[in-house]
């Protein structure tokens, strides 16, 4: 397993979203999101699949722990986690 240390992972709705949009990725099988670590782990080794699933993280407000964390990534994982909360509803 690799394992990615994310900012802005809140609560089960933002670990939803990103279940949803990791395993959506090519090469990824599983996706376990460590919500009290926030952490992001894939049952990958594969260093091209490792790099999109961090841009893709990125991409939905969830930058790796030491990448720029902006305004609009706080804003994105915002309205991920809505998503995320309201998709886990239905």
């Amino acid at each position: 397993m690799t394992v990615i240390e994310i900012l802005n992972l809140k609560c089960g709705g933002c670990a939803n979203t990103v279940k949803k949009g990791i395993i959506a990725i090519e090469g990824v099988n599983e996706v376990l999101v460590d919500l009290n670590a926030s952490e992001v782990k894939i049952d990958t080794t594969d260093e091209s699949v490792i790099k999109l699933v961090k841009e893709k993280l990125s991409s939905m407000g969830y930058p790796e722990t030491g990448a720029a964390n902006t305004m609009l990534h706080k804003a994105k994982s915002f309205v991920s986690c809505a998503t995320g909360r309201m998709s886990s509803e239905e």
